[in-house]
């Protein structure tokens, strides 16, 4: 279908700029029509892709199309007059026109599920997987409830994880300009000064000025370094696999961020897998589907390997604990769940108290980071004060009056 390029009209007479799918112009302008829009002029474009171009569709947007989806549904409101009032209700016109898709599929004889299957960039798999489910079971409100709940805890995830790296950021950055001062102005200036007293130069002071000489000849290397490395390791990470499973492997081992980062990716698998569970979904299904989500390279393979297992007739806990990758609290957690039949009761559990440990230590990883970089940075200058005063100190002392 043509992508056309459109300038429309809204209720208040704002002129709106965007692009739409449509088979020709009177098609566009009646979707814009139900869009709330009057078109002015439009143009098909050479781009064949969806949504090219326009404002990202936030978590925000998401958790309130699932929450009053949820609510429309479990008060009866069929789907198609549910999502049409949240059409004309988002703000978000790249959002209100892929919603507006949503109606003209269903209308056109398409389940839920599979109308959003078309928009994979937005409703990922794991969602339109839960949203058939749900279709499937009868249960979609409970769903798409549980699904709110999860973009929740990631978008309050994501707010703690920015809260943690604003301070340090932000020191880092006074750390980083304090030091470039010092070492190409200050220290320079000092360095002179020091030569011609004549005498001994102690090897602290000859060490800052050393490291003094380096900033002044590399100032633009040392800068370009961080970005250099980082895209260098992206590059390698994206060209070999291998690369990106040592990273991700790495990103675990790490000192006290990838304990954090463990129970992160292990409290999102088990949620995942207990939302998926609960809905219906087979236990292979939902493994596979977990698989997307974790995001880290060595637990998407011990997940791959677990899978493997079940598929070939061993239990479930015991196909966890094979792969060694999972603590003794999931390993515990499976058993009590699968003796029970209630492993989706079992993984909420786990999965409840990962959040709480994740809570405490982005907390405790927080207060210990501000008076670390206070220490460097009182550090940094004390080195550099003892290194350039120390000699005048010493000729001083040595001065007879």
């Amino acid at each position: 279908m043509p992508l056309y390029t459109y300038k429309a009209i809204d209720a208040h007479g704002k002129a709106v700029l965007g692009r739409a799918e449509a088979v020709n112009l009177f098609d566009l302008e009646q979707r814009l029509a139900r869009m709330g829009l009057d078109l002015v002029t439009g143009a098909p474009t050479a781009q064949k892709s969806r949504l090219v171009g326009g404002v990202r569709i936030r978590r925000h947007d998401l958790i309130n199309f699932c929450y009053q989806l949820e609510q429309m549904t479990s008060a009866g409101v069929p789907i198609v007059e549910g999502l049409a009032d949240l059409r004309d209700s988002v703000e978000n016109l790249r959002f209100r026109e892929i919603i507006g898709g949503l109606v003209e599929a269903i209308e056109g004889g398409k389940s839920l599920s599979q109308a959003l299957a078309e928009y994979p960039e937005v409703f990922g798999r794991v969602f339109t997987s839960l949203v058939r489910s749900g279709e499937q079971t009868g249960r979609l409100p409970e769903v798409l409830k549980s699904l709110t709940e999860s973009l929740k805890w990631e978008d309050e995830l994501v707010a703690q994880t920015k809260k943690l790296m604003m301070y340090p950021a932000f020191v880092g950055v006074a750390v980083l300009a304090v030091t470039f001062f010092l070492m190409i102005y200050l220290v320079p200036q000092m360095a002179g000064f020091i030569r011609n007293m004549g005498q001994d130069i102690p090897l602290q002071t000859q060490i800052l000025i050393a490291v003094s000489g380096f900033f002044v000849d590399w100032w633009w290397a040392i800068l370009a370094a961080p970005f250099v490395l980082w895209f260098a390791v992206r590059w390698a990470a994206r060209a070999d696999p291998r690369v990106e499973f040592l990273i991700d492997d790495l990103k675990l081992r790490l000192p006290l961020v990838g304990p954090i980062l463990r129970k992160i990716i292990l409290s999102r698998f088990a949620s995942s897998f207990a939302m998926m569970y609960a809905s219906g979904i087979t236990v292979l299904d939902a493994i596979r589907s977990t698989e997307d989500i974790v995001g880290n390279k060595p637990m998407q393979s011990a997940l791959a390997a677990v899978g493997q297992a079940i598929a070939e007739g061993r239990n479930l806990t015991g196909a966890f604990q094979d792969v060694g990758l999972f603590p003794p609290l999931v390993i515990r957690m499976l058993r009590v769940g699968e003796a029970t039949g209630a492993l989706d009761s079992a993984l909420l559990n786990v999965s409840y108290f990962y959040n709480r440990e994740v809570r405490e230590a982005i907390g405790r990883l927080q207060a210990m980071i501000e008076p670390a970089m206070t220490l460097i940075l009182g550090a940094i200058l004390g080195w550099v004060m003892l290194s350039v005063l120390g000699p005048v100190y010493d000729s001083i002392s040595k001065m007879k009056f």
